[in-house]
């Protein structure tokens, strides 16, 4: 093996950690591909900063699931299938989405990496690892510029686009973003954290609200209640307007089912994000597990419940959610529950909040891109000068590129290339369920690994996935399913709408093309279970892992020492930390 197998060495003093870790440290920090041995030597300017806590990775892992998805995209799905269909469509996708969470939280804890492509390199395939991280790049190069768009938009629930130009939105949203990314990690991950706190806030205000609407809490005093799944009903027949399509039955409500099932595959997108900040989070073995342990209590909370008492508060054949339309307060069913319920005012609320949720988005975008190109020039597949990062951890090459592709926001100012980038939209969507496949691939591998090279993963990790290995499985079948069901409502009635098949589906086949192309033309093998590489900068993580046991430990007894028996790290991690 390219590596030496360093985690054999015994660790028996502090001199030992401080040696583990400079021995190893540039190059865990800008992991090396085994097939590009020349790219090893590492200097200064190529590394990334460990400048995340453990509240700024769980924040992020939250925030990233938060978005208008919620807000906003829950309207057409309560529209097309009913309130049951879309509980339980909702419930069943939030499942899949912590095994994803739990299996990517697995393998980082055990030796965090710089994004999925080194991951998929090193326990799976390296034509996996090229891939799914071009794919996952493809996605993040196109989202920022979505997100401007829907960020000039939802200002035009205020100021028209008669009155003001959309691109000045756009540019001044823009530069916001830039300079987040630009001052460094610490900077983003202080950002996001409280641009994340403030969604949580929000979505629990809306929760309450609808909670206390269907109760009759409101001006109008009308107890709902369940009222909503008697008439029209929980499950609805499918029907396309657009197509004159109307399918009655079990079979029409099957179909309508499927539908916004694929619908909430892209709420929950966005949740894996969090995983690329792994690299740069300090005491990752910490960290991560809070992380992920949280995210499914959050989902619980933030998407079921708030699913459930939407389809309490609004009809699926309400006149304004039928008419609804757009990207502003106007389209969010949480907003028309406002306005039946007779309350003034808050659509303003609601439309300040969804602009905050583009703009969170559009930042953790921004970052994703660069990181993600970062790792991939790491794993050998992009240009090296994508690892140059500047004095502040900061890959500066990789904002660049993804400032260049934001600049597709202002073809949306011209009305005949906006359909033009709603295809752009169109085609990234599928990207992020592809990740998911690929994130489950490698812990199944991972677990498979484990297992031939007598790892104990209950007894010599320091986070096991639940319900394993069952629940990858059954994760990776519903992402199956759901990639290939994506967009089959086009083969439904006529006309047959080839541009929305094509610009949904072509995803696929150039991740199929991507993968086979660089197996054939690299001769790569999939790994066997007992050579996949479990050693190499191991020693590094349980040394640092170790460090932070000490500083904590020191912390306590300093505590202790000044008479203080809590303090405010103690009072967060016990209380705020299973919130924000």
């Amino acid at each position: 093996m390219l590596f030496e197998k360093d985690a054999e060495k015994q660790i028996s003093s502090p001199d030992d950690l401080t040696s583990v870790i400079s021995r190893h440290t540039e190059d865990y920090d800008l992991y090396v591909a085994k097939s590009n041995p020349e790219f090893i030597n590492l200097k200064e300017g190529h590394q990334l900063r460990k400048g995340l806590d453990s509240r700024h990775t769980t924040m992020i892992a939250i925030g990233g699931a938060l978005g208008t998805g919620l807000l906003i995209g829950t309207g057409s799905a309560l529209r097309q299938a009913g309130p049951g269909a879309i509980f339980i469509a909702y419930g069943l996708i939030g499942m899949v989405v912590f095994m994803v969470m739990s299996g990517l939280g697995e393998v980082a804890t055990f030796v965090p990496l710089n994004g999925f492509a080194n991951y998929g390199q090193r326990y799976v395939d390296d034509a996996l690892g090229f891939a799914c991280g071009y794919v996952y790049l493809f996605k993040y190069l196109i989202l920022p510029a979505n997100q401007l768009v829907a960020g000039s938009l939802t200002v035009q629930y205020w100021v028209s686009k008669e009155r003001l130009n959309p691109g000045v939105w756009i540019t001044i949203f823009l530069i916001i973003i830039l300079i987040v990314n630009l001052l460094g990690v610490r900077f983003f991950g202080e950002i996001e954290f409280y641009l994340s706190t403030l969604k949580v806030l929000t979505c629990l205000g809306v929760i309450l609200l609808m909670f206390i609407i269907a109760l009759g809490g409101g001006p109008t005093h009308d107890r709902l209640g369940f009222r909503y799944w008697r008439d029209p009903g929980a499950f609805l027949e499918y029907s396309d307007k657009s197509k004159d399509l109307l399918i009655e039955g079990s079979l029409g409500r099957f179909v309508s089912f499927v539908s916004v099932l694929v619908t909430a595959v892209f709420a929950y997108l966005g949740t894996e994000l969090v995983g690329i900040t792994f690299s740069e989070t300090r005491n990752p073995r910490r960290s991560i597990p809070k992380a992920i342990k949280l995210t499914f209590y959050r989902i619980l909370v933030f998407y079921i419940l708030s699913i459930l008492f939407l389809g309490m508060c609004v009809a699926a054949n309400d006149p304004l959610l039928l008419s609804a339309s757009g990207n502003s307060a106007s389209a969010s069913p949480f907003v028309i529950a406002i306005k039946n319920a007779r309350i003034n005012g808050l659509d303003h609320v609601i439309n300040a909040c969804i602009l905050l949720f583009v703009l969170s988005a559009a930042n953790s975008d921004m970052y994703v891109c660069s990181r993600t190109i970062y790792s991939l020039a790491v794993a050998g597949y992009a240009p090296k000068f994508f690892t140059k990062t500047s004095k502040r951890g900061v890959p500066y090459y990789g904002i660049a590129l993804n400032f260049a592709f934001t600049l597709l926001a202002y073809m949306t100012v011209s009305s005949s290339s906006a359909q033009i980038f709603t295809y752009f939209v169109n085609v990234v969507s599928l990207t992020g369920l592809i990740a998911w496949s690929c994130i489950l691939v490698i812990h199944i591998r991972f677990m498979q690994a484990c297992k031939a090279q007598g790892i104990d993963r209950t007894r010599d990790l320091a986070y096991k996935s639940p319900l394993q290995p069952y629940g990858s499985y059954f994760a990776l079948t519903i992402c199956v399913l759901v990639i290939l069901l994506k967009n089959f409502t086009v083969f439904l009635g006529k006309p047959f709408t080839y541009k929305t098949f094509i610009t949904g589906y072509i995803v696929l086949p150039v991740f199929v093309i991507m993968f086979v192309g660089y197996k054939l033309y690299f001769k790569t093998k999939w790994i066997p279970s007992s050579e996949v590489d479990l050693h190499t900068f191991k020693d590094v993580i349980d040394a640092e892992a170790e460090i932070f046991k000490q500083e904590d430990q020191e912390r306590k007894a300093r505590r202790e020492a000044e008479g203080k028996m809590f303090d405010k790290e103690w009072f967060y991690e016990k209380f705020l930390g299973w919130l924000f």
